[in-house]
């Protein structure tokens, strides 16, 4: 009796599991399968995507390379008879690049070693019209440029984001046309910002790059970089080779903003110049310097940006900075590094004296300097 009663037992409760798990599938078929026909199944890089690529460019050049003369004699008689006689005069070497167009004009926003020297340009629009564009002005400090299109134009032009509001972390989403692909999308993250391009090993450019590993590929200069809006936040100038590969770096649309305003408006850029170089300390680092006994001078144990060298005849010279100056602060803004002091710098106008307060042997002296136009840019 007890047998029969624990086995209708168990029977019921497998009847009511068995009932409650018929009861769950039809619910999920009721209510799942109409949700996913109605739903939308592209990515927000996708959507991103949509925004801007009407917007990207491929640009396609043209350049007059002159080869150097010399004597055909001095070539093996073999070779000469395998490769035939060498070319002399000038050849014609093609490039190609990215770009995005910025206003609803024709304005195109790209690298300036995309378009350096060039005899021709032409642009080639997402939709595959192709047209002539002439270079308005190039800044090879920042390594930007700008081209105007084809009167007549009236493209659309990509949404500007804002970079100063960027964190390591966002979404990253490049574009571009590497290698002649074109509508190529690459996709990452931040993953540094404030990027000094001098650490990469260009001693010629001021910039503060935006590092990602989104994927830059050469044809990918001068395209946009996108964060997860479908906004441009940068533009994408290079990338790592060899140890490191795989990091990419773009220059921030907020600084590319203010270039090309000032290329439209009068075709180059002035940078100020003070005419020193410099080196980070800090106080560890004075500290260990200055437990040297061979040391010459004894370092303020602070941080700032330390004047290693100042050039003949220019500003900083005239102004009265020695090597051995350690930079503290710049219209009363505190300088913790060479960068900051950029930053200072750059902000400054042409010939306007610039406040700067310097520590010289342990005492803290006010000068006054006077930036002059960045020499050599010509």
């Amino acid at each position: 009796m007890r047998r029969r009663i624990l086995l209708s037992s168990l029977l019921f409760l497998l009847a009511a599991v068995f009932s409650i798990s018929v009861f769950w599938v039809e619910q999920g078929s009721a209510l799942d399968i109409p949700q996913l026909e109605g739903k939308e199944t592209h990515s927000f890089v996708a959507e991103a995507v949509q925004r801007v690529a009407p917007s990207v460019v491929r640009i396609d050049t043209e350049r007059t390379v002159e080869h150097q003369p010399f004597d055909p004699s001095l070539i093996d008689p073999l070779l000469r008879d395998l490769l035939g006689d060498p070319s002399f005069g000038p050849e014609r070497e093609r490039g190609q690049g990215s770009g995005v167009l910025i206003d609803d004009n024709g304005l195109v926003l790209t690298n300036a070693h995309v378009v350096e020297r060039v005899d021709e340009v032409s642009v080639t629009l997402a939709d595959g019209e192709e047209f002539d564009g002439r270079v308005i002005g190039t800044d090879p400090v920042t390594d930007l440029a700008i081209i105007r299109l084809s009167d007549g134009i009236r493209p659309n032009a990509a949404p500007l984001g804002d970079s100063d509001a960027l964190e390591v972390g966002d979404w990253a989403i490049a574009l571009g046309t590497p290698y002649g692909l074109e509508r190529t999308v690459t996709l990452g993250i931040v993953s540094s910002l404030h990027r000094n391009i001098s650490s990469l090993g260009f001693s010629d450019k001021r910039l503060d790059l935006i590092q990602t590993d989104a994927a830059i590929n050469p044809g990918n200069s001068g395209g946009p970089l996108v964060n997860g809006l479908g906004e441009v936040i940068g533009i994408n100038t290079l990338v790592r080779s060899g140890p490191g590969a795989g990091l990419g770096f773009a220059i921030p649309i907020n600084l590319a903003r203010g270039v090309s305003d000032q290329l439209l408006a009068t075709g180059k850029v002035v940078h100020p110049y003070l005419g020193v170089q410099l080196i980070s300390l800090t106080a560890r680092i004075a500290k260990e310097h200055n437990r040297d006994p061979n040391a010459l001078v004894e370092l303020p144990e602070r941080s700032g940006a330390l004047v290693q060298s100042v050039l003949p005849d220019s500003p900083a010279e005239k102004a009265g900075l020695r090597r051995g100056d350690l930079v503290i602060a710049a219209d009363e803004i505190d300088i913790a590094d060479p960068q900051s002091l950029l930053e200072q710098v750059d902000k400054s106008e042409i010939g306007v004296p610039l406040s700067l307060r310097v520590m010289r042997n342990n005492i803290e002296l006010s000068l006054s300097i006077k930036p002059s136009p960045l020499p050599g840019l010509s």
